[in-house]
């Protein structure tokens, strides 16, 4: 069994996970989270989650990227993953960094492919909300509500952290 111990490597600013025994340098990086907002005739797909973290609470079709796959193709399974939905991405909605928890999100903008969606293994139900019916006290991630409301903006560019939250450290 390796024996690793946490010091910074000769030539690098940070400390590592490095094995005492051959020098083997274990980096730690952000994860890829990849997902949608999906609208429909003026509606988002939202999903109420049947998993932890926060179970029951609303998100995004969303979650993390496998091996071997493209963003677009990770936000694609997710959706079918989680609501049975098949997408038509139409391009980058936003980037968001949570250094809090290491994860780098990228949120496309999406419509249907094929008609209907149905809960997946991980969603307890999933539906259409007009923005006034959102449940937003029951909204899982502050970048939920971030991705919303960039979705509502409908800017051209693509959105990042609000100012006010830079570096993604505020919880729920």
């Amino acid at each position: 069994m390796a024996n690793f111990i946490r010091r910074t490597p000769e030539g690098e600013d940070r400390e590592r996970l490095i094995c005492g025994d051959c020098g083997y340098v274990a980096y730690e990086n952000p994860k890829i989270v990849v997902g949608s907002v999906v609208e429909e005739d003026g509606s988002i797909l939202l999903c109420r989650r049947a998993i932890e973290p926060r179970h029951g609470f609303w998100t995004l079709p969303a979650g993390y990227m496998e091996l071997g796959e493209t963003t677009e193709e990770g936000a694609r399974r997710e959706a079918w993953e989680e609501a049975r939905a098949r997408l038509d991405l139409q391009g980058i909605l936003a980037i968001y960094s949570i250094a809090r928890i290491g994860q780098v999100q990228i949120i496309y903008k999406a419509r249907l492919a094929e008609p209907g969606v149905a809960a997946g293994p991980e969603s307890l139900e999933v539906r259409f909300f007009t923005w006034e019916e959102i449940p937003w006290h029951e909204i899982a991630f502050p970048s939920v509500h971030w991705a919303l409301s960039a979705w509502r903006a409908g800017g051209s560019g693509i959105a990042g952290n609000p100012p006010e939250d830079a570096r993604g450290m505020a919880g729920l």
